[in-house]
């Protein structure tokens, strides 16, 4: 049974919410995919992943394999997210493509189809072009999140990716708030915490 709390998701943009499924909430560091049952879970709560899907594949991997495929999870991750850091604050550029190579090979790897299924009831039109993906392997977890990742990075404005101002907050978050001022993971998280070190602050002044 996993005994981690519910990951996190505060980043705005699927790709910035994989960078965060490492961070520190309260005191102690939780790294939600820090073994193949963690990574299941995640993908399950990100929704990444069809529940039928991950329910084979916890069903069907040989030993060792579903961690084997955290493991290269949270290799892309890092790596990512220092492509993440090196960039946020500004837009990227043509250039860009380059130091996103390693991206462009996962992609590649993706095993998937695009098929005509029946459209939700109400809708408009009453059929969809929906993306498929056969899920062959424990590998092919890691596709869905470079599909996050190249997501994140074809149509999110980098001026608009921050780190949360908690000193010791790790969180990265897309800025969608009018007028681009958000500052904080979240208020639960950060935000609540800095009023009230601002406030313990004044009284100490006063006194």
């Amino acid at each position: 049974m996993d005994q981690r709390p519910p990951a996190i998701f505060v980043g705005d943009a699927l790709g910035l919410d994989f960078l965060n499924s490492i961070a520190t909430p309260i005191d102690m560091p939780i790294d939600w995919i820090d073994d193949g049952d963690g990574l299941l879970n995640w993908l399950e709560q990100a929704q990444l992943a069809p529940a039928d899907a991950i329910k084979r594949i916890r069903a069907e991997a040989l030993p060792g394999e579903l961690d084997k495929v955290a493991d290269q999870a949270r290799s892309l991750r890092e790596w990512f997210r220092g492509f993440v850091r090196k960039h946020k604050g500004r837009p990227l550029t043509a250039k860009s493509p380059a130091e996103l190579e390693p991206l462009n090979r996962l992609l590649e790897r993706d095993d998937s189809f695009k098929r005509v299924v029946p459209g939700p009831k109400g809708e408009k039109n009453p059929l969809q072009h929906q993306t498929i993906r056969r899920w062959r392997t424990p590998e092919a977890l890691l596709s869905p999140i470079a599909e996050a990742l190249a997501q994140l990075v074809c149509t999110e404005d980098f001026s608009d990716v921050k780190a949360c101002e908690g000193p010791a907050c790790t969180l990265l978050f897309a800025d969608h708030t009018r007028g681009r001022t958000r500052r904080w993971c979240s208020m639960a998280l950060c935000g609540n915490r800095a009023k009230q070190a601002a406030h313990r602050h004044r009284l100490k002044e006063q006194h």
